[in-house]
């Protein structure tokens, strides 16, 4: 039992490298690529991983009583970051999408901008710098 033992207790450190490591390198390698199907999966990993995290910390007292819960979770942070489940692209088109469009209304945000640029572009002209004598006002 002890070899069987430290296997178990070492795949909670396997696991955070799972969730984090690698994830944490194939989004940067997203962002760099010209793709912006990577981007949506790796942002899409990033909502449910945060909301996981959220979840086992209010769930912490309950799930200490599951012997299994690391491995558990282990495999199903696997499902989510490995590309060929493609797991967290999946539960953010299938769920967190459904919710999101519900709660705005539902209209799609890629639908929703308006053909003058505003909204989204509101951010971007607030933060982008402005032309000359407005510039000298800050």
């Amino acid at each position: 039992m002890g070899k069987a033992w430290t296997f178990l207790t070492q795949l909670h450190s396997v696991g955070a490298c799972v969730a984090t490591a690698y994830p944490l390198y194939a989004s940067v390698m997203a962002i760099e690529s010209t793709s912006k199907l990577d981007d949506e999966q790796w942002l899409a990993y990033w909502i449910i991983y945060s909301f996981l995290t959220l979840l086992e910390m209010v769930l912490q007292p309950a799930l200490e009583w599951l012997p299994i819960w690391y491995e558990v979770k282990l495999v199903f942070v696997a499902w989510l970051v490995l590309p060929q489940f493609k797991g967290a692209a999946f539960l953010y088109e299938k769920y967190v999408r459904e919710q999101i469009l519900r709660h705005r209304g539902g209209t799609d945000h890629h639908q929703s901008q308006s053909p003058t640029g505003k909204g989204k572009n509101k951010f971007v002209q607030f933060m982008t710098p402005k032309n000359g004598s407005e510039q000298e006002a800050y």
